[in-house]
């Protein structure tokens, strides 16, 4: 068969769609388990829907900041006479650098740091 160049790359534009959308489809499906997941977990309730939200506030225990966020891509921990304090790190970006570390002491966000 003699295949011409606008044939084969209309067939690839083709597969790259159905991937695209095939794609979407399971992030779509993803998203939607992880809110009736924090639902089942929180009910509907206004710190269920900062978790949704993937919000970030002082006094948020680790439990709900990894619920809100997910797992940290790195951490630096130290331990003091009074307070055990924890850097969470997201955003690599290269090196030791990060676009958000949430400090967290004792078990709860205290504070944060974001560069765009």
């Amino acid at each position: 068969m003699d295949y011409t160049p606008a044939i084969i790359v209309a067939v690839l534009v083709g597969l790259l769609v159905v991937v695209i959308i095939l794609v979407g489809m399971a992030s779509a499906a993803a998203e939607k388990k992880r809110r009736e997941d924090i639902y089942r977990k929180y009910g509907h309730t206004e710190l269920a829907e900062a978790i949704i939200a993937k919000k970030v506030w002082q006094g948020q225990t680790t439990e709900q900041l990894e619920d809100s966020l997910g797992n940290p891509a790195d951490t630096d921990e130290k331990v003091l006479k009074t307070k055990t304090k924890v850097i969470w790190k997201y955003h690599h970006k290269g090196g030791n650098r990060y676009g958000l570390r949430i400090t967290v002491e004792n078990g709860e966000v205290v504070g944060w740091d974001e560069k765009l």
